[in-house]
């Protein structure tokens, strides 16, 4: 009864209170009650619901009862799961038990006494369940807190000047820095009572130069000498004989609750968060959070208004925050760039996950990308980790779990950088270097400071596994454990190696739309840096500089495919950008085996996956003279490769225009203004040291005229319902064979368009010199209906998804 009453009937469908979800129609609302998120949630409210029947209201004892107390008093009306005080003030708690009978037998009592004192006891209030949605970034504040920092940065004589106050407005300061340290003291006393040699280290944000007010309190806690420690005592008391326990512990021993050899992350992250919450003064919202990367325990301190994590098994955190600050003692430049581009990205909405998960970038990554961007300025401002690695001495030799972590200890063991840039510039610099970066197909290393191609990870899982496989073979032939391997890193939009663990792509989590999102405000921000108004101060007062950069811009502009009086009508263009994640294994190894040369293959694929739709899926018709037009490299390779299965008969057609492909490790003169191409100079001739222009040499392209007879973009959710007998929750272009009946079906009920749509498309590869895509470039060649707008919107969304249902298949 409880569902049903979840789900409302609306004038527009149906809306769920469980989940604060509208939805449009039947078939969905099956779907949306089968989702994991309505199940969980559903799940959650039961289980609130059995804590409420389960409970009782406890008040009136004194403020320095402790649980334990009061677990002990009602021990005596059953069994206590769990109680729970108000640490805030400590005059009420709730005492859960494990079965009802229990709860029943506690209210039955007319009079409570403790300590001679009369308890309260009343049953627990009973409150509806609700969604408390999660926390989204209020951008407006953002806006208000940029108001308010204004008229410093306009007073400010120069951009290194205003990157230098943003520092000073941003950082940590002297105060919160030494309350900071007195809490981990304070922790650190805790601990060691429990984990007798035990070590409490801070990391990240609070300890490694880039800090802000009110980032996050990371700790690490370190329990090799307890372990030590504890098998020292352990085997003294076996050989005493005495004070043990049956199993062999010591009684007397405050880790006689755990064996910390034995025990598993999440049973010691349990016992921590009950340390936190009985032992130490002014912590809070104690929460073990074992599904994450590395299991964690968060908390919030009271009184510093701090939250804070302590995490297990996690040195290479403290040994990059180690490198962090080298990085930051080598080059004073580096805190105010990161400090800006940080700021600058969280007004942009590219940063600032709520809760610390999202599709956006992190603090961590926008800082890797400002070093791996130093490490290829001309000269270098910051040495690669290699380079360190060979700076360092016997004794800063480091390896953590299988990891080379070994670089100088002081920043004096590093030679300079000669590059003697500004910090203007180099902030200018650092937006045109990730405008047209070809992110897509390289894998960024602040180890070897170069981009890697995305080829040398493709077949990486297979091989891996392989090894793994004869490896475990070996290991189980002469009976010993088998060593752990490293897998390889999680390919994504964005991919920025650890510098230490080379398997953990810190970008990970990134999305496409995000990634793009970031390469477009580079764009942006590369294009005013070029402006007066960010190189000169106003005379004026007006906004200038990081003003502008920070300065959120308003959407507007005229219509997509809509042209303004006059001036020439907007291409359509889909983007299909490559995305490793998938592809086939098949095409993964081949793709690996190319090198180089892989974009072409890609690109050869992408457009037999594009015709397939076309002729295929949607039934358009190819044109009498779509004889498809590519360059000499494309021709050659499709000779040789066969890998387009069109209808339509390859011409042979060539361009004079050869394609050639840049490369992302190629340095170029960070900050200098491009020489214009002048009349009768050779223009697929690059300046040395310098990427190649975009435009000229043409990049391979394929052509292909189309004629659609029918509008198949019209009532596909309808008819795609109706041929499916259960409800099925693939999205609209994930199913190949229905999606053609979908097609099939209107083809044959619904008649003919009386002017054929006729229209073309331009295929073209993209990369080198910015991320590696097929752009498709769709004109109307006849459109007296007047519907080619409404079925190129259609394509927008359709046409990528199919696409990338073909490329999946082996």
């Amino acid at each position: 009864m409880e569902e049903e009453s979840d789900i409302q009937t609306t004038p527009r469908g149906f809306y769920c209170r469980l989940c604060n979800a509208n939805i449009p129609n039947k078939p969905s609302l099956d779907e949306h009650v089968k989702g994991r998120k309505h199940k969980t949630l559903s799940t959650v409210r039961a289980t609130r619901k059995t804590q409420e029947q389960h409970s009782v209201f406890v008040s009136g004892f004194e403020k320095a009862t402790s649980q334990t107390d009061l677990a002990e008093y009602f021990q005596q009306f059953g069994q206590v799961a769990e109680v729970i005080m108000d640490k805030s003030k400590g005059v009420y708690a709730i005492v859960q038990f494990c079965e009802t009978d229990g709860t029943q037998a506690a209210l039955s009592q007319v009079e409570h006494q403790m300590k001679g004192l009369k308890l309260r006891v009343k049953p627990r209030e009973k409150k509806d369940f609700k969604l408390i949605p999660k926390k989204k970034p209020n951008f407006k504040n953002l806006q208000q807190v940029l108001e308010r920092l204004r008229p410093e940065l306009c007073q400010t004589e120069s951009v290194k000047e205003q990157m230098q106050w943003v520092v000073e407005r941003f950082e940590l300061g002297e105060n919160e820095k030494k309350a900071r340290g007195l809490l981990v003291q304070l922790l650190q006393e805790v601990f060691t009572e429990f984990f007798p040699d035990s070590q409490i280290q801070p990391f990240g944000s609070s300890v490694n130069t880039f800090g802000i007010h009110s980032c996050d309190l990371d700790l690490f806690l370190d329990l090799e000498n307890t372990k030590v420690f504890q098998a020292h005592a352990k085997s003294t008391t076996e050989q005493a004989g005495e004070g043990t326990s049956d199993d062999g512990r010591s009684e007397d021993s405050i880790l006689s609750d755990i064996d910390l050899s034995t025990a598993s992350p999440a049973e010691v992250l349990e016992l921590v968060a009950t340390i936190l919450r009985k032992c130490v003064p002014g912590v809070q919202k104690v929460q073990v959070v074992g599904g994450a990367r590395l299991p964690v325990v968060k908390f919030h301190h009271r009184e510093l208004d701090l939250q804070g994590d302590i995490t297990l098994n996690n040195r290479l955190a403290v040994r990059n925050t180690r490198f962090l600050q080298l990085c930051s003692g080598m080059e004073a430049r580096l805190r105010p760039l990161v400090y800006t581009i940080r700021y600058w990205a969280k007004q942009r909405q590219l940063a600032g996950n709520a809760g610390g998960a999202g599709p956006l970038l992190n603090n961590y990554a926008l800082t890797l990308l400002v070093i791996f961007y130093l490490q290829n300025c001309e000269p270098p401002v910051l040495p690669t980790l290699d380079q360190l690695k060979d700076m360092a001495c016997e004794e800063e030799e480091c390896v953590i779990e299988g990891w080379n972590c070994t670089f100088p200890s002081q920043a004096i063991a590093v030679p300079p950088s000669k590059n003697t840039q500004d910090l203007s510039t180099l902030l200018a610099a650092f937006f045109s270097f990730y405008a047209k970066f070809d992110f897509s197909s390289s894998v960024l290393s602040i180890r070897e400071g170069r981009a890697l191609p995305i080829t040398s990870f493709l077949s990486q899982a297979k091989e891996e596994e392989e090894k793994a496989r004869e490896e475990t073979a070996e290991a189980m032939q002469e009976e010993q454990p088998c060593k752990p391997r490293h897998r390889g890193p999680k390919l994504g939009p964005l991919n920025i190696l650890d510098p230490f663990e080379l398997s953990h792509n810190v970008a990970g989590n990134l999305t496409e739309r995000a990634q793009q999102r970031f390469q477009r405000e580079c764009l942006e921000a590369d294009k005013y840096c070029r402006s007066l108004q960010y190189q000169r101060k106003s005379a004026k007062g007006k906004s200038w500089g990081l003003v502008r950069l920070f300065t959120p811009q308003g959407e507007g502009g005229p219509p997509r495919g809509k042209a303004e009086d006059g001036a020439p009508e907007k291409e359509l263009t889909i983007s299909l950008p490559f995305k490793s994640a998938v592809l086939p294994e098949a095409l993964r190894n081949q793709l690996h085996t190319a090198g180089d040369s892989f974009r072409l293959l890609w690109f050869q694929r992408v457009c037999s996956a594009v015709v397939e739709v076309f002729e295929n899926v949607l039934k358009c018709s190819p044109a009498s003279s779509s004889d498809p037009v590519f360059g000499d490299d494309l021709a050659d390779a499709m000779d040789t490769s066969a890998c387009l299965n069109t209808s339509a008969n390859s011409s042979g057609d060539e361009a004079d225009a050869s394609f050639d492909e840049g490369s992302p490790q190629d340095k170029a003169t960070v900050g200098a203004k491009r020489p214009l191409s002048s009349d009768g100079s050779d223009a697929s001739v690059s300046p040395r040291g310098k990427k190649p222009r975009l435009g000229k040499p043409k990049p391979h392209s394929l052509c292909w005229t189309w004629t659609q007879r029918h509008v198949v973009w019209a009532r596909r959710r309808k008819v795609r319902r109706e041929l499916v007998k259960e409800t099925d929750s693939r999205q609209e272009g994930s199913n190949v064979e229905l999606e053609t009946q979908v097609t099939e079906h209107i083809v044959g009920t619904e008649p003919e368009v009386k002017e054929p749509v006729e229209f073309m498309v331009q295929s073209q590869l993209m990369g080198g010199t910015q991320s590696t895509r097929a752009v498709l470039k769709i004109q109307p060649a006849n459109d007296r209906e007047g519907i080619f707008q409404d079925f190129f919107h259609f394509l927008e969304v359709f046409l990528p998804k199919m696409v990338d249902t073909l490329m999946e298949r082996e």
